[in-house]
């Protein structure tokens, strides 16, 4: 069976049937409109988690200049001694589920990258904080809003960072559009669309288990179009609707959805309208359009590259792997204080939460549902 990441790496294919459009060319002194990698301390990261996206940023972070992978903590001893022998790990820097609260005592273990499944990220993320360490949580941070707040709080008590895995929010098309959109060049913005899906595989995976993921699609790809929706637009959200639709009840049990639409307004009077499902595949696509101009990206938010153009042209700026340069610029974000472009942190992951819970609330009972983030 095909997986959601072997999905998002293949869904450029094509890209280059997209339209063409010449006679615009993004400024070279906006490259990747964040700073340049900066020498200063290397973070020391123990992965927890050695499944297919963990394997993605460990040799992502092979090209790291201020990340590097320390430790592991996995309940699979197998894995623990493979990537011991792939990335120089000692004994001492491994761990399991069982007995990772010792990273507390461990001088080599800066942070915790916690890629696990959604609904464990949170009872880890707060041993985590308690052992003194930074946090970096892929996304959904959590299964809903409460439980993403009290790992804010926790992080916070604990005097540690913690970041969530918006790798989209160090790649350099989505920075450039959001500077375009920023400088004006599409005027007042009026409307966006995100469209989010595969056609998922084995029914057993843990994506399809709701104690372990919280849902179904919108947990794992819709929120890209929700997150999008956020930094495209540059503006919160202040109400939104949702309806859902089930063809297979057998793989999509209770509380795992299969498709669901939604649409947002925003204060400014903005429309999103976006799509999540596991239903349909080749769904990878942002629009953004405003008074004066569009913006348009389709592969969207897969691993890249990145396909973007605007009603001046291509931008197709040079790709770099995103986990790559998420973990360095979230190096220079923990060490240096360096304040992101788009935010990373946990808040911005419990706004996202939020939106989630608010989706799920209006797909059940057909109101609109207001949202104070």
């Amino acid at each position: 069976m095909k997986s959601r990441r072997d999905f998002l790496q293949k869904l450029t294919v094509g890209a280059g049937m997209l339209p063409l459009a010449f006679g615009f060319t993004p400024k070279l002194e906006t490259q990747y409109f964040f700073d340049e990698v900066q020498e200063g301390l290397v973070l020391k990261v123990a992965i927890m988690g050695l499944g297919s996206y963990g394997n993605r940023v460990a040799e992502a972070m092979k090209d790291c200049k201020r990340a590097k992978i320390t430790g592991v903590i996995s309940g699979t001893p197998s894995k623990v001694k493979d990537w011991q022998s792939r990335y120089n790990i000692p004994d001492k820097n491994c761990y399991n589920y069982e007995n990772f609260d010792a990273i507390k005592n461990n001088p080599d273990i800066d942070a915790v990258y916690i890629i696990t499944p959604n609904a464990l990220h949170h009872g880890q993320c707060l041993r985590v904080a308690a052992a003194g360490k930074h946090v970096i949580c892929e996304k959904p941070m959590a299964i809903n809003a409460k439980e993403g707040q009290e790992m804010v709080d926790a992080c916070k008590k604990a005097g540690v960072k913690l970041l969530i895995g918006y790798r989209m929010h160090f790649e350099a098309n989505t920075l450039e559009v959001v500077k375009l959109r920023r400088e004006g060049e599409f005027g007042t913005i009026k409307f966006f669309q995100g469209l989010s899906g595969f056609k998922i595989g084995d029914p057993t995976q843990w994506r399809l288990n709701k104690a372990l993921a919280g849902g179904g699609a919108m947990m794992d790809i819709g929120i890209y179009a929700i997150n999008g929706s956020r930094y495209m637009i540059g503006e919160e959200p202040v109400w939104v609707t949702a309806q859902e639709e089930k063809t297979d009840p057998v793989k999509f049990k209770e509380g795992v959805d299969e498709t669901i639409t939604f649409q947002m307004g925003f204060p400014s009077g903005a429309m999103a309208s976006c799509l999540s499902t596991y239903a349909v595949s080749y769904l990878d696509k942002f629009f953004l359009v405003g008074e004066k101009g569009f913006a348009e990206m389709q592969p969207s938010t897969g691993y890249g590259p990145i396909k973007s153009w605007t009603n001046k042209g291509r931008l197709d700026l040079p790709h770099v792997t995103h986990q790559t340069t998420q973990m360095d610029q979230m190096a220079m974000i923990i060490f240096d204080g360096k304040a992101p472009i788009i935010p990373v942190d946990g808040e911005e992951g419990v706004k996202d939460m939020k939106i989630i819970d608010a989706i799920f609330e209006a797909a059940k009972s057909g109101a609109r549902v207001p949202l104070k983030l």
